[in-house]
């Protein structure tokens, strides 16, 4: 099985060289050097170009040479999303538009004070919906596995600064579980992705995309076990310099039991990620084999 192992690629280097184009030249002289990178990636990425290219030939049912133009935009949007994300939280001057569909639902769940989980996916740039979040004007907490190399970690820290929400990051101490409790006591709003997981986890299935898939137990678990409202969120792009954020309507699962619960809320992540993935199919960020 091609298993998710929780790691960024790339190098220190390759992240100054960026950030130096961007400080001195802008964005989209960036976009025209990501082109370069991306080849290597598009021609010598065996393993993770195979699932992504047979997302778009076996499910999505497109052509050969459509699924292989899918496959390299998708490495160009994932390069774009790392640039773009430097660009927000470092303050580099930008041109960045957006339009935000379900703000209300948003604000709606921080209102209610029983605090929320916010469920999101690999589709997209998360870190724009997160950067965005702060417009809530309520405490957020983002849940992430912190397995980057620490070298890169440590020197995008640098350029960024340290991020205006609380992370609280996963450990196998579950250290995270206690943190997470307290933020709904708290009654704040709690962010995290729930199409990923490391070998070993616990999972759910549901079907996606006409075939049975594995899921997180996680998140779904939280929210079940708290019994809080759910809201789905994506930030997708839509063109070199705008955004297209996402917030569903709030989701209250409170009156069924735990299992059904779980059931439920599963079922309706899988239908809006299958939405977005539709929509958006070149910016699902998904390098391993999603059905095994």
């Amino acid at each position: 099985m091609s298993a998710w192992h929780g790691k960024s690629r790339g190098t220190p280097l390759g992240y100054r060289i960026f950030v130096w184009v961007l400080k001195t030249f802008g964005i989209l002289p960036a976009y025209f050097l990501l082109r370069i990178v991306v080849l290597y990636y598009f021609c010598f990425s065996f393993k993770a170009s195979r699932q992504i290219y047979l997302l778009y030939r076996n499910k999505l049912k497109y052509g050969r040479f459509t699924s292989l133009i899918k496959l390299y935009n998708n490495y160009f949007l994932l390069g774009q999303s790392i640039i773009d994300k430097v660009v927000l939280m470092s303050g580099i001057k930008n041109k960045f538009s957006f339009h935000f569909d379900g703000e209300e639902n948003l604000l709606k769940i921080a209102d209610m004070k029983k605090g929320g989980i916010l469920l999101s996916a690999h589709i997209g740039n998360w870190d724009v919906a997160g950067h965005l979040f702060t417009r809530l004007q309520t405490p957020i907490n983002i849940v992430l596995y912190d397995a980057e190399h620490e070298n890169i970690k440590k020197y995008l820290d640098g350029v960024t600064g340290k991020r205006n929400m609380n992370i609280i990051v996963i450990k196998d101490d579950l250290s995270h579980i206690y943190a997470i409790s307290d933020a709904f006591a708290k009654n704040e709003l709690v962010c995290m992705h729930a199409d990923r997981f490391l070998p070993g986890n616990k999972t759910i299935r549901s079907e996606f995309l006409e075939q049975s898939a594995k899921f997180p137990l996680g998140p779904f678990l939280l929210a079940a076990t708290f019994k809080v409202p759910v809201s789905y969120v994506f930030a997708c792009k839509e063109s070199k310099l705008h955004y297209h954020l996402f917030a569903s309507e709030i989701k209250d699962y409170s009156k069924f039991g735990k299992d059904e619960m779980m059931n439920n809320m599963l079922r309706d992540y899988a239908a809006e990620m299958e939405l977005k993935l539709k929509r958006y199919p070149e910016q699902w960020f998904n390098y391993f084999n999603f059905w095994e």
